[in-house]
This record gives structure tokens, C-alpha cells and sequence, in this order.
């Protein structure tokens, strides 16, 4: 069976974006059909991809005849291609029942089987799966986005109309995500453009274009999932748009033209309002950065000083320490902004830290003390998986700021009590550098983050 629902849920379970083009036609976004027709016509299509597969791949499907026996194999990779054939091979009404006995499983079998279990549903009957998500209560706001993604994927169209119709269902999406981002970076009005893109692009723009809520994040989203495959495509097709859906898809169509061809990425730039430049090429060194960010940060110095430039430097730092942290660093270093330094230690630092923390460690120490070398500091404790508790507090209780330091010191402390308590505990009673209430969490062993994490 061709399993178009196979990949883009893998991704989900990974955090990845992406997906598998069903290659199936699309409708117009004026001429849609009822959501009965939609269900019927999905089914009717899953069924003749299924007869065109062959007996082999339904032989596959029924290799293990409950998820029980598929809990018992050896290898998570060889369970979760086990349960995708088996969904495979179930009914939307037997979808239903495997559904229903979900909550039994562990947690993180559960995650699992849910994204792939929806997932496949969605594509047989999505309106029966949305319906059933709606029993689940809070958890349902969690598998509606592998719905939506999936339903879209083989109907954008009436995914789209479902999604207009039902905004109440997907509000979640948005407050969980920030903003009018969905879980994931995405909101659903993106996820539906972004996968009709693949499928018909100009019906993709033509359904983002009467949108009044998420018409930012949809229209970049179908213009920057063209520029994926064809930027110089996408750019002929932003005459359409104006304002803030122009600023977003100059910045999606430069990204995917910067990391494909960096010297016809320039000059379309050169092109653009001049005011949309500097974001556009910050934009397109950023793309450049994902596979040359040697190349990138030449680019960079070629830029006037500001915020564009700014951004772009953060990004390629991130980059450039997945090959070279010190290459990386040594750019860091040349960065004049003080908030772009920060938020580039937390680029940079993670992985160094991971390669080499003795270096890393001294990289954070050679600045004066202050905003910088605070947050080097918090980034090098709570990315050190390798060194002794007892060496994280000390290099916590050189941190400058006083609310970075409780914080990241808590957690350096909270560590050391689950290796060596007692040491531990001798330490959090004697410090002076942890307040009453720190201390009382850490001993307890109950929030000892105080709600945050490294900033």
C-alpha cells in the first residue's frame, strides 16, 4: 500500500516538519465538497491504492495480529513499522476501537501509537477522527494537529473547509504553539497551506488569500514550501501579496534561494524595496549557513551593522558549531551586540560543550564578568551531561546575575542530590549562595526549576 500518511507522521514523532506528497488532485478552493463526499471519496481512494499494491503489502499488514504482540518485538524501529501496517489494515470503525484502548498503553507508547493510530485515520475518515478527538478532553488538543496534517495532505481542500468551519477546536493549537503558531512552530492555517502547496500551488496561495485570521503565517507557508523545490518560482508568484504577507514570504523564498544558489539569491534580492533588503539577505545567508556557514559568515561580514545582521550571525553560529565550535566561537566573538552574544552562547555552547567542555568552558571564562559570560556560563552547567554535580555548582556560583544563578544553581544542586545525596545535601544546607526557598525545593525534591529554564 502507498502509505502517504507514513512519513509526515514519522516526522511529528521526531519534531521534524515534513511529509509525503500523496500526489492525489485537489479542487479548487472555491468548488469543495460536503464533508460526507470528502470522507467516501478519501476512503474510495485508499482502497484502490491498496487493491494497486498487491497482496504483498496486505500479507505485511497482518504479520502481527494485535498491537500487544507488536509491544513484544525487539527494536522500537521494527514496532513502529509494525503498528503503521497494521493501522494499514484497519477499518475506520476498527480505527474507532484501537483508538478507545489507547489510555492503557505507557505514556510514551501511547504518544507513539497516537500520532501514527490518527494519523492513518485521518486519511480513511478524518471528520470521524476529529469528532472522536473531541471525546479525548485535554488530550485531544494534542492529536488534532496529526490530524489536520495528515487529512491535508490527501484533501487540503475540505481539510481547509473543516478548519474554517470548526475554529473552536484548533484554538489550543495557537495558545500551546505562542501566538498563532501551533505545537511544533506551525498554526493550522500553515499546515493546510504548507501541504496544498505541495500539491497545487496556486490553489494553496488562492485559500491563504481569504484568509483574515493566519493569512501571514499561510501565505508564507505555501510560498516558502515552493521555494523549497523552486524558489525563482516562488518570487514570480509574491506580486499578490502586500504588507506583512509580503515581509514573511520575501523571507521564506530568501532562505530556500540563499541554501540552493546563493549568487541568483543576490540578485533577486537586489531587486526588492530597499527596505525589505537587509531582512531578505539576512534571510538568504541564513539558508546558505545550513550546508556552508564558512561561506555564510563571509557573506555576514559583507552586511551593515543591525538587527538583520544580527540574526543571521546567530543563526550561522548555531551552524557553524555543529562542524566547528571554535571556528564558531571565534565568531561569536567578533559580534559587537551584547543581546546577539547571549542568544548566540546558546547557539554555540550545547554542542560545544558535548565535543570539548574543557575548551568550551574556558571559551565562557575569558569574557568579563557580566550578561555574556553569565549566560556562557548557564548554557555550559545545563548542557554538561559528562562532568561531576559537584563541579557544575561551582561553576554556577560564579555567575554574575542573581536570578541566573539561583536558577541554574538549583538545578546543578537538584542533580548532584539524585547521585550523592548526602554530599549534596550537606552542601545546600551550609551555601549561602541559594536562598531559603531554593533550598527547600531542592531538599524536597519538588520544582526545583522554579518554573523556568535557562532563558
Amino acid at each position: 500500500m502507498k502509505n502517504s500518511w507514513l512519513i509526515p507522521v514519522t516526522t511529528l514523532i521526531v519534531g521534524a516538519a515534513g511529509g509525503f506528497i500523496s500526489g492525489k488532485n485537489t479542487r479548487p478552493a472555491g468548488d469543495v465538497e460536503s464533508d460526507s463526499e470528502a470522507g467516501l471519496r478519501t476512503r474510495s481512494a485508499l482502497r484502490a491504492d491498496a487493491n494497486a499494491a498487491g497482496p504483498s503489502t496486505a500479507k505485511r499488514g497482518s504479520r502481527h495480529a494485535s498491537p500487544e504482540q507488536i509491544r513484544n518485538l525487539p527494536g522500537n524501529s521494527t514496532r513502529i513499522q509494525a503498528l503503521m501496517d497494521y493501522y494499514a489494515g484497519l477499518s475506520p470503525e476498527q480505527l474507532d476501537e484501537e483508538a478507545r484502548k489507547l489510555e492503557a498503553l505507557p505514556m510514551n507508547e501511547r504518544i507513539m501509537a497516537s500520532f501514527l493510530l490518527f494519523g492513518r485515520w485521518a486519511e480513511v475518515d478524518p471528520t470521524s477522527a476529529m469528532a472522536f478527538s473531541n471525546t479525548m478532553g485535554f488530550t485531544g488538543m494534542f492529536v488534532r494537529p496529526t490530524i489536520l496534517h495528515s487529512w491535508a495532505s490527501v484533501d487540503p481542500a475540505n481539510a481547509a473547509k473543516y478548519y474554517a468551519a470548526n475554529p473552536r477546536e484548533f484554538a489550543m493549537m495557537g495558545i500551546m504553539g505562542g501566538g498563532s503558531r501551533g505545537m511544533g512552530g506551525q498554526g493550522g492555517a500553515a499546515i493546510i497551506a504548507s501541504e496544498w502547496a505541495r500539491q497545487d500551488p496556486a490553489a494553496a496561495l488562492a485559500w491563504a488569500g481569504t484568509l483574515t485570521t493566519e493569512k501571514s503565517q499561510a501565505m508564507s507557508a505555501a510560498v516558502g514550501e515552493i521555494a523549497k523545490t523552486d524558489p525563482k518560482k516562488a518570487a514570480e508568484m509574491l506580486g499578490t501579496l502586500a504588507g506583512e504577507d509580503l515581509t514573511d514570504a520575501y523571507r521564506s523564498v530568501a532562505t530556500s534561494y540563499g541554501a540552493k544558489n546563493f549568487d541568483e539569491a543576490q540578485a533577486w534580492i537586489r531587486t526588492l524595496p530597499a527596505d525589505q533588503q537587509a531582512e531578505a539577505m539576512a534571510a538568504a545567508i541564513g539558508g546558505l549557513s545550513r550546508d556552508d556557514p564558512a561561506a555564510a559568515a563571509y557573506q555576514l561580514a559583507q552586511m551593515p551593522e543591525g538587527d538583520a545582521k544580527n540574526e543571521a550571525a546567530t543563526r550561522i553560529i548555531g551552524d557553524w558549531a555543529r562542524i566547528d565550535p571554535a571556528a564558531a566561537a571565534d565568531l561569536l566573538r567578533k559580534q559587537t551586540d551584547e543581546e546577539t552574544q547571549r542568544d548566540s552562547m546558546r547557539e554555540l555552547m550545547p554542542t560545544w560543550v558535548n565535543k570539548d567542555p574543557a575548551a568550551a568552558l574556558a571559551f565562557a571564562n575569558s569574557y568579563q564578568p557580566g550578561p555574556v559570560r553569565d549566560r556562557a556560563l548557564q548554557s555550559y552547567v545545563w548542557s554538561n551531561q559528562s562532568a561531576e554535580p559537584s563541579e557544575l555548582v561551582r561553576v554556577a556560583e560564579t555567575i554574575g546575575d542573581e536570578g541566573e544563578r539561583s536558577r541554574t544553581l538549583s538545578m546543578a544542586a537538584a542533580r548532584w542530590m539524585r547521585e550523592s545525596p548526602d554530599e549534596a545535601r550537606t552542601y545546600i544546607q551550609q551555601t549561602e549562595t541559594l536562598s531559603d526557598e531554593a533550598r527547600e525545593r531542592i531538599l524536597n525534591g519538588s520544582n526545583w526549576w522554579g518554573g523556568r529554564g535557562p532563558r
